[in-house]
C-alpha cells in the first residue's frame, strides 16, 4: 500500500509539535527551578563550583584514579595569594598511554576576613580556559573553606597548568592600595587533584620507545617488572642489568624499581629476557634469527588493556647481551615491532668523573649546562618563585687549599626606581650564603650595555663572585637564587603597581670547582647512598662488579637490578660496562670496587672475608664489631677525619635474636688495597627490600652513613665500626699538609721549622751579599 504525500506531511507535521512541546516544558522547568548558592547542592547534583557542562564527578567515572597533593603538582609548600602576586600556579602530566575520564580539584584555602566580598572571588584556570569562579563570603571569612571543582577532561593535555587567582578589594576608594596586607589568600598544602584515567593501547612500535615503560609526563617512580627465564645465569643478569640502568638513567630523580618475575605480569607494562632455550613462562617466541628487540601485547593482560611486553632475544648469551646494548644505545634508530641487531660500538672508554649528571670539576662551568630550558632562570612578579638550580658534584672533592667554590653570578632585574628593601638572597641546600641588596636604575651608564632582548629596557645587571662554603656542597645540591622587588610607592595614590617586575640569572653565570682534588676518606655509605660512589665514579662502571649468589632468587635479583638502575640515575648512563659475576667467580673481578648482594652463597663470601668486617649477619646469629661512637662528629670536617676511630677500642658482640634485620656493609676489598666494597645483607633476601627502600625514601638517605647502616623494621641507624683507607690522589706537598694538620703540636713544630729555615735562608743570603761588597 502506498501512502500518499499529505499524509507524509501530517506525520512530520506532528513530530514536530510534540518536540516543540516537550523542549517549551524542559525549559519552562529549568526557569522555575530554585536557584542553589555555590557550595551547596541537591541529592540528584553534586556539589560543583564550575559551569554548566561540567562533567560528571570521577567517582563515577571507569578507570584508574590517582590523587596528587600540592607538592605533586609542582608547589613548595602553601600556595600564598597576595595583592602584588594574585595568581598560583600548577602543573600535572598525563602519560601518553592514558586520557583522562574525569578530574576533580579539591582547594582547602582561607581567605583575608577584611574584603568586600561582593567584589572579591578567586578565578580557577585550566590551561588558559576559565574553568571556576568562587565567589568569597563574610561568614566564611574565619574558617578554612573547601572548595571541590570538576574540570572538563577534554581540555586536558600533555602538559597542564592550573591556576587560581584571586581578585580582592578591600576598599571602594580609587586609591587602592595593592600592597596592603589585608589582600591575600593561603591555599593549603593539603589541597589535591583527582584524576580518573583510562588506558590508550598504542602501537606495537618500536619508535615510541622508550614509551611505554618510561614516560617522562609520569612524575611517580618507574616501576617495570622484568621478566627472566628460571635460574637465570649472570650472563643473563648482565644484559638485564643494562637495561635497567637505561630505564634508571632515563627515571633519574624520580627513583625506580624492577620487580623480577619468571612470568609476565597480568596488568603491567614488563620487559622480558629470552634464549633459545630459557624462555619465560608464557611467552611464546618465533624462531631468534640474532640478536632482537621486539615489542608485542603483553599475553597476560588482555588486548583492551594495551599492555606491552618488550622482549630482548638472542640465540646465545653474547646475543642477548649485543640486543641489549643497542636498546640502550641505538632505541633511537628502531622502528616496527620488531628489530635484529648487527653490530654495536660502545664507543671510546670514558674517563673518571665524567658522568652526563655530574657537574664537570675540570673546568669552568656556565649555568645554562646546569639546566635544560634557559627560562629556568627567569622570573616574574614582586614576589617570584624560588630560582632553582639542581647539579650533583663528585662527593670525594677535597679542598686542602681552598676553601670556597668561586661562583660568578650575573643577574639582571627590573630596577626600583629608589634604594629600598629590594633584595636578592643566594643559598645552597636552604643555606643561606648571603644576600644582596637590588639597586636601583644607575642613569649614567647601566642602561647602554643591556642586552636583554627577553627583559624590559629598565632591568639592570649585576655581576657579583660569590663565594661557596666547600664545607656545605653535598654530592646533591641546589643553588637557591630568591628575588624580592619591594615595592615602589612612597605615598597614597602617588603610583599604581604594574605586573612589570622581572628578574633573571644570566645562563652565562659561573661556577668552577677545577681547584679542588679528588681525596676522601672510604668506607662512607654516605657517598653511596647520595650518589653511588665510587662505583659511579667511572659513569659507564667500567671499574665495577656486580657479585651476585650462584643462584640469586627473585629479591635478590630484584635488588641487583634496582641497584644497577639507581646507578644509572645517578650518572646519567647505562651500565654498558659493568662485570656481572657470581659469588664463585669473585676473584676474577678483584681489580674492581664490588658491589655484593651479602645474601644466600653471598653470605659465605662475606663470613669467607672474615672478622674485619662491621659486621656479618646470619640466619641463626649476627657478629657485630663494638666501637665507641661519641668519639667523633658526622660534621663535614670528619670526611678525613678516620685517623681518630683508630684510637677507639674494638671489640666484637655475638649475637642472636629472632626478629629481621638487614644492613649495609662498607669496607675495604680483600682482593687489591684502595678498591671498596659495599655488600647488602639482611637475614634472609626478603629484607633487601627494605634496604632498597631506604635509598628511594630521602627521609632515610641521611641516615646512611659511616661504613655500617643497619636497618630494622622502620628504624635506620648508621654506625662507624671499621678501619679506614683512603681513595684519590693528593699532591705530594699536600699530602704532607693534611698530614701534619691533624696535630697541632706537629704543625705548630713544622711552623717553628718552617720560620728557622727562612730565617737563616735568609741570614745567608744577606751574609753573601755582605761579603761580596766587603770584598769589593
Amino acid at each position: 500500500m502506498r501512502s500518499s504525500p499529505f499524509a507524509c506531511l501530517g506525520v512530520l507535521l506532528s513530530g514536530w509539535l510534540l518536540w516543540s512541546s516537550l523542549a517549551c516544558a524542559a525549559e519552562t522547568g529549568a526557569a522555575t527551578k530554585p536557584a542553589l548558592p555555590a557550595h551547596a547542592s541537591t541529592a540528584a547534583e553534586p556539589a560543583s563550583a564550575s559551569s554548566a557542562g561540567t562533567p560528571a564527578p570521577p567517582a563515577s567515572a571507569p578507570g584508574r584514579v590517582r590523587v596528587l597533593n600540592l607538592s605533586q603538582l609542582g608547589v613548595y609548600g602553601p600556595m600564598k595569594l597576595r595583592g602584588l602576586d594574585p595568581t598560583g600556579v600548577m602543573s600535572v602530566d598525563i602519560r601518553n598511554d592514558e586520557v583522562v575520564t574525569a578530574a576533580r580539584l579539591t582547594l582547602n584555602y582561607s581567605y583575608s576576613p577584611a574584603l568586600i566580598y561582593q567584589l572579591s572571588h578567586l578565578k580557577v584556570y585550566l590551561n588558559g580556559e576559565l574553568v571556576a569562579t568562587l565567589p568569597m563570603s563574610k561568614d566564611e571569612a574565619d574558617q578554612r573553606v573547601t572548595r571541590e571543582i570538576d574540570l572538563d577532561p577534554r581540555l586536558f593535555t600533555d602538559f597542564n597548568r592550573i591556576s587560581v587567582q584571586m581578585i580582592a578589594h578591600y576598599t571602594l576608594d580609587h586609591c587602592e592600595d595593592p600592597y596592603h596586607s589585608s589582600l591575600w589568600t593561603d591555599i593549603s598544602q593539603d589541597s589535591s587533584l583527582t584524576l580518573t584515567t583510562s588506558d590508550v593501547a598504542l602501537a606495537n612500535n618500536l619508535a615510541l620507545l622508550p614509551n611505554p615503560f618510561f614516560d617522562r609526563h609520569d612524575k611517580r617512580p618507574v616501576v617495570v617488572p622484568f621478566v627472566l627465564p628460571v635460574h637465570a645465569d649472570a650472563q643473563v643478569m648482565r644484559a638485564a642489568g643494562v637495561v635497567a640502568s637505561w630505564l634508571g638513567s632515563l627515571a633519574a630523580w624520580r627513583g625506580e624499581r624492577f620487580p623480577v618475575l619468571n612470568a609476565p605480569p597480568a596488568d603491567q607494562h614488563a620487559i622480558a629476557f629470552a634464549l633459545p632455550n630459557a624462555q619465560p613462562e608464557g611467552v611464546h617466541l618465533p624462531e631468534i634469527k640474532g640478536p632482537t628487540v621486539l615489542v608485542m601485547a603483553n599475553p597476560a593482560s588482555p588486548p583492551e588493556s594495551g599492555r606491552k611486553l618488550l622482549v630482548v632475544a638472542g640465540r646465545d648469551a653474547k646475543e642477548l647481551q649485543l640486543a641489549a646494548n643497542a636498546l640502550a644505545l641505538g632505541q633511537a634508530g628502531m622502528s616496527g615491532d620488531s628489530a635484529i641487531v648487527h653490530e654495536v660500538d660502545l664507543g671510546a672508554e670514558r674517563k673518571p668523573y665524567d658522568a652526563p649528571n655530574w657537574v664537570p670539576t675540570d673546568r669552568v662551568v656556565p649555568f645554562k649546562e646546569l639546566v635544560t630550558d634557559p627560562q629556568q632562570l627567569e622570573v616574574t612578579g614582586f614576589n617570584p618563585p624560588t630560582i632553582r638550580i639542581d647539579m650533583m658534584v663528585p662527593p670525594d672533592l677535597f679542598a686542602w687549599a681552598h676553601y670556597t667554590v668561586p661562583m660568578d653570578v650575573r643577574y639582571r632585574y627590573t630596577a626600583p626606581s629608589s634604594y629600598n628593601d629590594s633584595v636578592l638572597n643566594v643559598g645552597i641546600n636552604d643555606q643561606l650564603l648571603r644576600s644582596d641588596r637590588l639597586k636601583p636604575l644607575n642613569k649614567t651608564g647601566d642602561e647602554t650595555h643591556l642586552n636583554v632582548p627577553l627583559l624590559s629596557s629598565t632591568d639592570v645587571p649585576s655581576n657579583e663572585k660569590v663565594p661557596l662554603p666547600g664545607l656545605r656542597v653535598a654530592g646533591n645540591n641546589q643553588l637557591q637564587f630568591q628575588f624580592h622587588i619591594d615595592s615602589q610607592k612612597t605615598g597614597l595614590c602617588v603610583s599604581a603597581a604594574t605586573d612589570s617586575a622581572r628578574a633573571s640569572i644570566d645562563p652565562e653565570s659561573t661556577i668552577d670547582f677545577s681547584d679542588f682534588v679528588h681525596y676522601a676518606a672510604m668506607p662512607n655509605l654516605t657517598f653511596f647512598a647520595r650518589s653511588g660512589f665510587p662505583f659511579s665514579r667511572m659513569a659507564d662502571l667500567a671499574d665495577t662488579a656486580l657479585v651476585i649468589p650462584d643462584q640469586p632468587d627473585a629479591h635478590e635479583a630484584e635488588a641487583a637490578l634496582t641497584l644497577l638502575g639507581r646507578l644509572g640515575g645517578w650518572s646519567g648512563l647505562p651500565a654498558l660496562r659493568v662485570a656481572v659475576v657470581p659469588v664463585s667467580a669473585v676473584d676474577s673481578v678483584g681489580d674492581r670496587d664490588l658491589l655484593v648482594i651479602g645474601t644466600g652463597t653471598g653470605n659465605d663470601l662475606l663470613a669467607k672475608w672474615g672478622k674485619s668486617l662491621p659486621m656479618l649477619i646470619q640466619r641463626s646469629q649476627t657478629d657485630l664489631t663494638l666501637r665507641d661512637q661519641h668519639s667523633e662528629g658526622w660534621g663535614w670536617g670528619d670526611r678525613l677525619g678516620g685517623d681518630q676511630a683508630q684510637s677507639v677500642p674494638v671489640g666484637r658482640a655475638v649475637l642472636s635474636s629472632n626478629g629481621p634485620i638487614a644492613a649495609f656493609i662498607g669496607f675495604e676489598s680483600p682482593l687489591r688495597g684502595g678498591r671498596s666494597v659495599v655488600a647488602l645483607s639482611g637475614t634472609s633476601s626478603a629484607q633487601l627490600d627494605s634496604l632498597l627502600d631506604v635509598l628511594e625514601d630521602n627521609g632515610k638517605v641521611p641516615y646512611v652513613r659511616g661504613d655500617l647502616t643497619v636497618v630494622r623494621d622502620k628504624l635506620v641507624t648508621g654506625l662507624r665500626l671499621g678501619d679506614t683507607y683512603y681513595v684519590g690522589h693528593l699532591p705530594w706537598y699536600a699530602w704532607i699538609w693534611v698530614r701534619i694538620s691533624r696535630y697541632p703540636v706537629l704543625m705548630a713544630l713544622a711552623g717553628i721549622l718552617a720560620g728557622l729555615f727562612v730565617a737563616l735562608t735568609v741570614f745567608w743570603a744577606l751574609s753573601r751579599l755582605a761579603s761580596r761588597r766587603i770584598e769589593g
